[in-house]
């Protein structure tokens, strides 16, 4: 699918954001066709291009397929070129703390009051409430959510492994902006689109909350939980690799007992159905770990393949860079990191139609589109030049 063919192709975007929330929004747009222009700051450009640990991977996944105009926003020649921008922007996202957009007088009453067709996006911590002025992060509304209390054993709340959070508010904000667009095709109106990291995290945490209304008891963190399955856990192979198996039908234990040769598991009147296995659990689950310790982890999982249940290897995120479905799907895309590294990362995972390999994308350097957006703005290669020897703007080659 080529550019042209993408469904928000020609809708311009100005992104204004940090570590994860907005730019995920911004990434699932860009995705999407549209153009995506991440206003950065003059002249160092966004302090997540040079997190380490964790944080090293923030700007690589979330900022490809962007264009990156620098801009000191403290300037009012650099708030005059927003300005510009903004008239000329579809829509515009920021997740910068609570009232930061207002003080420097790029609000949504600010910005609309250029362009009434403005959809403009809002992503905070919480949305308006008695929170709203408290600055947030993915792991606090994972531990305000009851989400860190669900995944950890009890009495250690546990974060999940990913910004799941963050990148979901992201997604939720996509939604609302795409649909703002819907309307705004209807009545050609632009509109306030706000997405909360509290409230995605209570959306996650919803089916917990049904089942809390439904119970009598405290619900009970995962680890700790009562599985409706007898066999729902993970195994260790010979190899000391883990497999995780879940046995969710009795056809699927008659077929897993068939694959790995044991009928008398299969035949045995106290294991006909799921709720007999859970009462023999205390030592089905024994014999089936001391079975499968004699067997390489790869030929557990060829018999459970083989048998048409579910499983799974436990795998690392380096795991998925060669995994072949990944590959063959096309759900990984080439894409050049700073420094001339190439790698592969996962690509919006929606199929439109199919999709091409399409070419590699990169991501920008700090500035690397500020000459070019200011040329299309009418500002002048004299005027430009002055800009950047002020320290406005930041062009690339400022850079080399």
């Amino acid at each position: 699918m080529n550019e042209g063919s993408l469904p928000l192709h020609g809708v311009r975007v100005l992104e204004f954001s940090h570590a994860v929330l907005g730019p995920a929004c911004g990434l699932i747009l860009a995705e999407l066709g549209a153009m995506v222009t991440r206003v950065e700051r003059a002249p160092d450009g966004d302090d997540t291009r040079r997190l380490k640990g964790f944080g090293a991977g923030y700007f690589p996944f979330f900022n490809r397929k962007k264009r990156s105009v620098a801009i000191d926003l403290k300037t009012g020649a650099g708030l005059d070129i927003v300005r510009r921008m903004a008239a000329e922007a579809d829509v515009v996202i920021e997740n910068f703390s609570p009232g930061a957009m207002e003080r420097l007088g790029l609000g949504y009453r600010d910005l609309t009051g250029i362009n009434p067709r403005l959809i403009y996006c809002s992503l905070k911590g919480f949305l308006p409430g008695p929170y709203e002025q408290r600055v947030a992060l993915d792991e606090v509304v994972q531990m305000m959510s009851g989400l860190a209390y669900m995944t950890g054993p009890p009495g250690q709340p546990l974060r999940a492994g990913a910004s799941v959070i963050d990148i979901m508010s992201g997604l939720f904000g996509a939604l609302g902006i795409i649909t703002a667009l819907r309307q705004r095709d209807q009545d050609g109106r632009g509109r306030l689109v706000q997405s909360g990291l509290f409230e995605t995290a209570a959306f996650v945490m919803g089916h917990h909350m049904a089942y809390a209304a439904l119970s009598d008891t405290p619900v009970p963190p995962m680890p700790a939980r009562v599985s409706a399955w007898a066999v729902y856990r993970t195994f260790t192979g010979a190899d000391g690799r883990q497999v995780f198996i879940g046995i969710t039908s009795d056809k699927h234990w008659q077929r897993f007992c068939t694959v790995f040769g044991r009928e008398d598991l299969r035949d045995d009147p106290r294991l006909a159905t799921n709720n007999q296995r859970i009462d023999e659990r205390a030592w089905l689950l024994p014999e089936l770990e001391k079975m499968l310790q004699t067997m390489p982890s790869d030929e557990i999982l060829r018999r459970c393949e083989h048998a048409g249940i579910p499983f799974a290897p436990i795998a690392r995120p380096e795991d998925l860079f060669d995994d072949p479905h990944l590959m063959h799907s096309g759900s990984l895309i080439d894409v050049e990191l700073p420094g001339g590294t190439r790698t592969r990362l996962p690509r919006l995972p929606v199929l439109l139609n199919g999709r091409d390999d399409g070419p590699v994308q990169s991501l920008p350097a700090v500035g690397a589109d500020t000459r070019t957006v200011l040329t299309d703005l009418g500002y002048t290669p004299d005027e430009i030049a002055a800009l950047s020897a002020a320290g406005v703007v930041t062009l690339a080659d400022d850079h080399e």
